[in-house]
């Protein structure tokens, strides 16, 4: 059973031939012939999320995962505006989404009709491509070079983009089968728009390699990125140099006891002599947002002399300092410039190794007498994720917590950096959890929780799914970042509140458990990732003043 309307088909068809097989449907009636089109496709999986921004996170995560592109189809109206936020955040964080939403035909549009706004270009601020199609057109191609250069720009360019199609009534007929006429037209579309596909020119080395020869401080700071053995290789060799400093984040999925992983630690106590001793001479960057402020704040006031960002896509000036953008896989760079690079006579490296090694034994020593507080759940947390899981991380204080500490190297760390929001991350963990086979643990606040507790409301969560939720009954970041408590307005910054997951973990059909102090939590967690039939949640609550005092002095501590 298939949608009788063209328009339908010559979609249905195009996201087939571009290998899109994955459909994540929120249900309505205007998109009723997407939604019998795709959930009859035998090699297309739909989905069914009722909640439009839930759904567009839950995609995104599968995208995240499967680095291919996943497409969310719903109804017009305000349907469509709830996946604005999964939209920015795939925008800024290079994840291919194909929005497809149904809509009025454009002689309904702004008279009074019901479920209607103007849904053409709504995301203009941030999609790469917007596709209006048209119900009727005098040649359909029209339409389908727009669907075509749409899906292209989802595929090579990494990133949202929008199609929004017109339906008339009657919404529901059907026929027996896609119509070859249109299936072929698609294919031939399609084979017109990948032959203009072209591969990037390599950069000329030959300046780049001067310059890096004659430098005796190079820095190289990650931010996000995708596990890549073939780049872990790469940096492996780059940190044999004694000039070079590498700075990872959790979220990067780099390892080596040659790299800074915890920048904050290091650099936070720093007098401006010392920051002037790390400020380097060439910065090179690549991957994607960095969580870390200090090292912004830093590289902004001691800037280096160059300041190189390796990208495919963009060109990221977030040190106010970018003299050259190079538009290429990090790894091809990187390969490239080794091959030319000559060792340099330097203790930068070393310099800064050494006291990171001492900051990492004041952490240790710290930690061993701290009390219950969100600092000590992170290591006790840490420390108990089995090997070779997949770890979704909530935004605000849990990903800054997380930079505090070492990560077993066979764990894949991901995170909602391109738009820093807490709106979606529940949502994006169960839908990469979805995709992987890996147990798949998710630790999350209580605010970022709560606010996507719709999340749950989701029938494809695996077994093996976990969520850790460290709840101080608010947003804690707000007595850490300067300026909340200096107000009289911090209950509404800090959003107190008495709930627990209890009620939602018992509705949604999860295994519930909660903890108040550590001894509780290492029990729980000696059984929290046993083979279960449902999925579970372990609540961990703290005390939002320890918690402040805790990191207060651990920072102090670090000083001395």
């Amino acid at each position: 059973m298939y949608p009788k309307k063209d328009i339908a088909q010559q979609i249905i068809s195009a996201v087939y031939q571009y290998e899109i097989d994955t459909v994540v449907i929120s249900p309505g009636s205007r998109n009723a012939p997407l939604t019998v089109g795709f959930s009859n496709h035998p090699a297309i999986e739909t989905f069914r999320i009722v909640d439009e921004r839930c759904a567009a996170f839950f995609a995104l995560g599968i995208a995240q995962q499967t680095q291919k592109p996943v497409a969310i189809v719903c109804t017009s109206g305000s349907a469509l505006l709830n996946y604005y936020p999964a939209i920015a955040e795939a925008f800024y964080s290079n994840i291919p989404l194909v929005v497809i939403s149904a809509d009025r035909p454009a002689h309904l549009i702004d008279i009074g009709d019901g479920q209607t706004i103007r849904q053409e270009n709504v995301f203009a601020n941030h999609i790469l491509f917007s596709a209006n199609l048209q119900e009727r057109v005098t040649s359909e191609s029209e339409n389908l070079e727009l669907v075509s250069e749409a899906l292209q720009t989802a595929i090579l360019q990494q990133g949202p983009v929008h199609i929004n199609v017109p339906f008339d009534e009657p919404l529901y007929e059907t026929v027996d089968a896609l119509s070859d006429v249109i299936a072929n037209s698609v294919k031939q579309s399609f084979e017109k728009s990948t032959s203009s596909f072209t591969s990037r020119n390599d950069v000329d080395i030959d300046e780049f390699a001067k310059a890096w020869n004659a430098s005796s401080k190079k820095l190289i700071v990650v931010g996000s990125h995708f596990p890549d053995t073939e780049l872990q290789a790469v940096l492996n060799n780059f940190v044999n140099d004694a000039s070079v400093l590498l700075l990872t984040e959790t979220s990067s999925n780099l390892h080596s006891k040659k790299c800074i992983n915890a920048i904050d630690q290091l650099i936070f106590s720093l007098d401006d002599a010392q920051l002037k001793e790390f400020q380097p001479d060439i910065l090179l960057t690549f991957g994607g947002m960095v969580v870390s402020k200090k090292i912004k704040q830093v590289l902004r006031k001691h800037q280096p002399k160059h300041h190189w960002h390796v990208d495919v896509l963009k060109a990221m000036d977030t040190y106010h300092c970018l003299t050259e953008f190079v538009q290429q896989k990090p790894t091809d760079f990187l390969l490239q410039l080794q091959s030319e690079s000559k060792e340099a006579h330097s203790n930068y490296q070393q310099r800064w190794l050494l006291e990171k090694e001492k900051r990492v034994q004041k952490h240790g020593r710290y930690l061993q007498g701290v009390s219950h507080s969100d600092l000590k759940v992170f290591e006790q947390i840490l420390e108990r994720i089995p090997n070779d899981s997949q770890v979704q991380l909530a935004n605000s204080s849990v990903v800054r917590y997380a930079q505090l500490f070492d990560v077993h190297q066979s764990l894949r760390v991901f995170c909602n950096r391109g738009t820093s929001g807490i709106d979606g991350s529940t949502s994006t963990a169960i839908g990469a959890a979805l995709a992987s086979e890996k147990q798949t643990v998710f630790i999350t606040g209580d605010l970022s929780f709560f606010y996507d507790s719709n999340a749950l409301w989701n029938a494809y969560i695996p077994k093996h799914f976990r969520i850790i939720i460290i709840n101080n009954f608010g947003g804690g970041i707000f007595r850490f970042i300067p300026g909340p408590k200096s107000t009289n307005a911090l209950e509404y910054f800090e959003t107190p509140h008495q709930l627990t997951a209890a009620q939602l973990a018992d509705m949604y059909h999860f295994e519930y458990g909660s903890v108040s102090d550590g001894a509780e939590l290492q029990t729980a967690l000696a059984t929290f990732y046993s083979v279960s039939e449902q999925p579970k949640i372990l609540e961990v609550f703290t005390d939002k003043e320890i918690n402040e005092k805790v990191l207060k002095e651990y920072f102090n501590f670090l000083k001395e």
